[in-house]
């Protein structure tokens, strides 16, 4: 089985398919390397295509410290896959906790990403829900350790920017549920203390969102409610950033929607790579509703 080694020591299993330019996918905290099939299968036509589970998640290996988990770590991770394959520079496309660690690339490391997909990126970000995620992440913590990951699974799976995923497609709400059932309930215990309840909030990033000029798609779903304030803020405030919300989708939107999650983003990567990719015109920042001053 193939792993990249990362410099505290921690292997990661990783999978690629396809050539040419490289796209590395991220998964979010519910899923692994696996939820990207349909990204891999896709874009693997084109692209070389790499995606690879978490630390926590097995294949990979599972630290039995929390103190081996945090947004750095997650962030630097993908760094490690790139040394590993030696590429240089990659589309990074990430969901929800892996979206958090593809826009903290952009500002780690920013001269290896082509470009930045952050996808469902916003939970616990507001300042006014900040004390209720930390306060949820250990209850999620504490569920995981106590009940076991596949008790956990039959409630996390049924959030409430979960159920349009379930509602859409049942088999694959079904295969989703299964995959989490199966997941380490440490490794994902100590990725919620060390990397989720730990992570700065979007708004105290302003200053490194407004210098960051890598190409960046926002994306998400219209009823992943905790992500549509933090998208407009990503929007507005990273001058390369562009804003899609896909229409009646939940969190889950590469599997929930995965050819409209794919098009936007393959749509996204070639004007990139044609060079095409515009940042932002200081004229369309104004005081001024119309433009027109009094």
């Amino acid at each position: 089985m193939p792993y990249a080694t990362t410099d505290d020591g921690v292997k990661l299993y990783f999978e690629e398919v396809g050539a040419g330019t490289p796209i590395v996918f991220v998964h979010e905290f519910a899923a692994d390397h696996r939820s990207w099939e349909a990204q891999m299968r896709h874009f693997g036509q084109r692209y070389r295509c790499i995606t690879y589970s978490a630390r926590g998640y097995p294949p990979s290996d599972v630290p039995e410290k929390a103190t081996s988990y945090s947004q750095n770590r997650a962030t630097d991770d993908i760094l490690a896959i790139l040394d590993h394959l030696r590429i240089e520079k990659a589309h990074v496309v990430g969901l929800s906790m892996g979206g958090f660690a593809t826009l903290h690339f952009g500002f780690r490391h920013p001269t290896r990403a082509l470009s930045l997909v952050v996808a469902g990126v916003g939970y616990g970000a507001e300042k006014d829900q900040q004390s209720r995620f930390k306060a949820e992440v250990q209850v999620v913590a504490k569920s995981l350790l106590e009940e076991g990951v596949a008790a956990f699974a039959e409630k996390y799976a049924y959030g409430p920017t979960r159920v349009q995923f379930e509602n859409k497609d049942p088999r694959g709400f079904a295969e989703f549920k299964q995959a989490l059932a199966a997941h380490s309930a440490l490794g994902s215990a100590n990725t919620q203390i060390g990397c989720q309840g730990e992570r700065p909030s979007l708004y105290d990033l302003v200053a490194e969102m407004r210098a960051m000029t890598v190409p960046t798609l926002v994306l998400t779903g219209d009823e992943d409610w905790p992500c549509l304030a933090p998208a407009l803020l990503m929007k507005r405030e990273i001058p390369s950033a562009a804003l899609v919300v896909m229409p009646n989708c939940g969190h889950t939107i590469n599997l929930e929607d995965p050819d409209q999650f794919n098009r936007i983003v393959g749509d996204f990567i070639v004007q990139v790579d044609a060079g095409r990719w515009p940042k932002r015109d200081p004229r369309a920042v104004s005081a001024s509703i119309t433009g027109m001053k009094s």
